[in-house]
């Protein structure tokens, strides 16, 4: 019998890859349901959607009689939540629409999971709620969760709930905390894509303040087929840390992208810091190498120039997404290029 899984947010970065790379698996259905706000764009499934083993519906996971019908309508088994709200700066200029869909959302898929005994409820989640790092040490999957930013506190949140629904009513969740993801098909708010093209078009590279904030950067790929491992494989109620071994400043990357693009470092433009703005992030991922035997593939070096590649192969995706809606945000966010 195949899986028939239930993928939230499709239509976005992470999950249209995922759809992207086992959709193929005659074993696997997948059903995607997405509200395509500004980050979700068809246009990244657009030569997949023909496959018979893959359906959409429009719609917010918030919707409780939505979600009740395409379960019960596709007999659904699994459900992978990548449905989120992700973006940091826009959670500190207006919080409610991550309330709304990273903890309400999240509400509503659990209620619906217990309503129709599904198989195995997995939650993508974020390295960002464990909170700030110092200089030194790891996030593990034992880390206390110190959420700092309104985003992260609604994953937090969320996670909290799926913790709960397992300990409570026996629903078979897991939970994945992962790094900084980059490859192709992120929407152009993110650091990489928003530095490879500005850079493409000689404007200013927004850097917040020093420029010295680390991150753990992982490839899409791999994170994607982290996430099926654990999946398929991972055991009910644990979370698991997927990283990437990347530490990089943003600074750093910056000046990376600038080397691969043949652009002058003369177009970093150093902003005002965000607010709350945690210093370093970094993952521990010795619990799902050594109990699911997962490696990363991708060496950072291999996949940022693959993924600057794929952004100066797809201009017509690029201007796709930086719609008007997108470009007032900019504006907003980090004031017009001179």
């Amino acid at each position: 019998m195949a899986e028939r899984i239930l993928i939230t947010g499709g239509a976005g970065f992470i999950g249209s890859n995922f759809i992207r790379k086992f959709i193929g698996r005659p074993d696997i259905e997948i059903v995607n349901i997405d509200a395509l706000t500004y980050a979700g764009n068809l246009g990244n499934l657009s030569d997949i959607e023909h496959q018979t083993n893959y359906h959409f519906v429009k719609g917010s996971i918030g919707d409780e009689a939505l979600v009740r019908k395409t379960i019960g309508d596709y007999e659904i088994n699994g459900i992978i939540n990548f449905a989120a709200e992700s973006h940091v700066d826009r959670s500190i200029l207006n919080s409610k629409p991550f309330i709304d869909t990273n903890v309400a959302g999240t509400l509503t898929l659990l209620d619906a999971a217990r309503e129709f005994n599904i198989n195995r409820f997995l939650q993508v989640s974020t390295d960002e709620v464990y909170g700030s790092l110092g200089a030194d040490g790891l996030f593990t999957e034992e880390t206390p969760v110190s959420p700092n930013s309104p985003y992260s506190a609604s994953k937090a949140s969320a996670d909290h709930l799926v913790q709960a629904y397992h300990e409570t009513y026996g629903l078979p969740t897991v939970i994945t905390r992962c790094s900084n993801n980059y490859g192709p098909f992120q929407f152009p708010e993110k650091l990489i894509p928003l530095m490879i093209l500005n850079a493409l078009e000689d404007k200013d590279l927004p850097v917040y303040g020093d420029g010295l904030n680390v991150r753990d950067w992982i490839h899409v790929e791999d994170h994607c087929e982290a996430i099926y491992l654990i999946f398929a494989q991972g055991r009910d109620g644990d979370v698991y840390n997927i990283g990437g071994n990347a530490e990089r400043t943003n600074i750093e990357i910056v000046k990376l992208l600038l080397s691969i693009l043949g652009k002058p470092e003369s177009l970093i433009k150093f902003v005002k810091d965000r607010p709350g703005h945690d210093r370093r992030y970094a993952i521990d991922s010795a619990k799902i190498e050594t109990t699911l035997r997962w490696n990363r593939r991708i060496a950072f070096e291999e996949g940022i120039r693959q993924t600057v590649d794929w952004y100066l192969a797809s201009p017509q995706w690029c201007d796709s997404v930086r719609s008007g809606g997108y470009m007032d945000y900019y504006t907003l966010q980090y004031g017009a290029s001179e």
